[in-house]
């Protein structure tokens, strides 16, 4: 079901939430599986700490297309982080203390004097000029390199690996078999490296400190942690960077209001988020029980992909649904997920994104697409969503 064009959302999203929220849909692989766009729906089940990713489960759903497997398929690869009950909740409490408001608060000078220096690197090019290339890309890249260690110098080497691991139909499984080693490699070396000289990183402080049971991560959670955070930390907020951009510029009114009004930049973020019509898969939930949801029981056995998104335009909880407003507050969007699995580094996502806005609002307050907003391409083949490219000028 893709968008329109870049802002708008498929028509079927209000169609299946009116007439048929529990669908019944074919995924890339052929397999059948059940499509859930209401916002009660969706966020009982992603909230529900019992089921887990179909990867882990024998009966669930493939996902990607023929001859290429999804980070939600790889059933011969189990994850050496627990992905649900107490483990799960003991590794998340080990890495949230990095993402906490205090943190992100001392982050942001950090973060803040990156988004500038990709401006200018952007505005000494000239306009006009790619966002998403000059800024979008690389700034969380260098903030998630920032957080794990890693040196400057492999920054540019995650773009292709990152997209190996979210591929749904664009690499075929030589491919991304051969670079997901890659990564694994030159993450076991990274975390051994930490090892015999820990730093004052994420990764460090997992590799001397332990949970409060006293247990230790072991090097393949080490390992799996490190890609997770890599993968979840840069590619998702890539995306968002030039979709929050384009959904801002392609109504002028918009970005107008943010730059007369600074001070809306936080809840202007949360309405993005919310707005968002081109997100990519969903989530995936594998049942291993009967479930009861507000729109009927869903028997175990059943493979849910859960369109956060459709569920964000949900006119039976966000009144005027259809229509940004940037003012919008609450904002009880689930973008991020809800409930004991809920994205861990939401709070990172949240202030890179503001970051962005400030920095844009107080260097190119003239900002605007180079085209229009129908002839940006969205991106292909990937479990996420995103645009090719963001042309702008100033």
């Amino acid at each position: 079901m893709p968008p329109i064009d870049a802002i708008e959302p498929p028509p079927e999203w209000a169609e299946l939430r009116q007439q048929c929220p529990v669908a019944h849909v074919r995924l890339p692989s052929g397999d059948q599986a059940t499509l859930l766009t209401r916002y009660g729906d969706v966020r009982q089940l992603i909230a529900d700490p019992r089921f887990g990713r179909t990867a882990e489960e024998e009966g669930g759903a493939r996902i990607g297309a023929e001859g290429a497997s999804t980070i939600f398929d790889r059933r011969d690869e189990p994850s050496p982080i627990p992905q649900s009950g107490a483990g799960h909740q003991r590794w998340r409490r080990m890495l949230t203390k990095w993402f906490t408001a205090k943190r992100m608060a001392a982050l942001r000078p950090r973060i803040e004097a990156m988004a500038s220096q990709l401006v200018d690197e952007m505005v000494a090019h000239g306009a006009p000029a790619d966002l998403k290339a000059g800024l979008g890309y690389p700034l969380p890249v260098w903030v998630i390199c920032d957080l794990l260690g890693v040196p400057d110098s492999d920054r540019d080497r995650f773009a292709y690996w990152s997209d190996t691991f979210l591929s749904l139909s664009r690499y075929q499984q030589a491919e991304i078999d051969a670079a997901q080693a890659e990564l694994t490699a030159y993450m076991a070396g990274h975390v051994e490296a930490k090892r015999l000289a820990p730093g004052e990183d994420l990764l460090s402080d997992l590799i001397t400190g332990a949970d409060a049971a006293g247990a230790k991560l072991g090097t393949e959670a080490l390992v799996a942690t490190g890609k997770g955070l890599l993968i979840a930390g840069h590619e998702t907020t890539t995306n968002m960077i030039g979709k929050m951009m384009a959904m801002l510029l392609s109504d002028r009114s918009a970005w107008e209001q943010l730059v007369a009004d600074p001070a809306l930049i936080r809840t202007a973020v949360e309405e993005i988020l919310r707005y968002d019509a081109n997100p990519g898969f969903g989530l995936t939930r594998y049942l291993t029980e009967d479930v009861e949801l507000p729109s009927g029981v869903l028997p175990a056995g059943t493979t849910a992909v859960c369109s956060m998104a459709a569920a964000n335009r949900d006119d039976g909880v966000f009144a005027d649904a259809e229509s940004l407003d940037l003012t919008r507050s609450p904002n009880v969007h689930i973008t991020f997920g809800a409930g004991p699995k809920s994205c861990v580094g939401q709070s990172l996502a949240r202030t890179e994104l503001q970051v962005v806005l400030e920095v844009l609002v107080r260097r190119l307050p003239g900002l605007a697409l180079a085209v229009p907003s129908a002839r940006l391409r969205p991106v292909e083949g990937l479990l996420v969503g995103g645009l090719q490219e963001v042309p702008v000028v100033w």
